[in-house]
């Protein structure tokens, strides 16, 4: 936990290839990450919608990534390219309204890179750490406080 008590709750899709397959190497390996980190499957990336990053955020995530297959080696081809593209669209989009486009990213590994993983959850609990909660979240203490 950062020194002003905040711990940032992010949300990670991940393909059911790949992506769930390094988280579960992490696992299996007893390589640690945050525990803050909530785990989202889909048949595959190229399935990521805005519409389900926005929504994260609105159910109170900080950040959001998404854990892809590397590129060229999709199991769905080009899955993870178009998984790609929504999530560049949608950081123009978190940038249009406020959010912040930094507040999202997109990993490739292999289902074996169970190290990369667990970095992948640290480098994005450290980014949102230091970027602060997130604006919905301060809007809706506004709102309610």
């Amino acid at each position: 936990m950062s020194d002003n008590g905040f711990e940032p709750q992010i949300t990670a899709f991940m393909c059911i290839y790949c992506g769930y397959m390094a988280a579960d190497t992490a696992g299996a390996l007893r390589i640690p990450y945050p525990a803050n980190v909530k785990l989202v499957k889909l048949p595959c990336t190229g399935k990521t919608d805005p519409r389900y990053i926005l929504q994260a955020f609105e159910e109170g995530a900080d950040g959001v990534y998404v854990v892809a297959c590397p590129v060229g080696n999709c199991h769905h081809v080009r899955g993870n390219e178009r998984g790609y593209a929504r999530v560049q669209r949608t950081k123009k989009l978190l940038d249009a309204i406020g959010l912040g486009g930094e507040r999202l990213e997109m990993f490739f590994m292999s289902g074996g890179q169970g190290q990369a993983f667990a970095d992948a959850a640290k480098e994005m609990t450290e980014r949102i750490r230091s970027l602060g909660p997130s604006p919905i979240k301060e809007r809706v203490n506004e709102l309610t406080g």
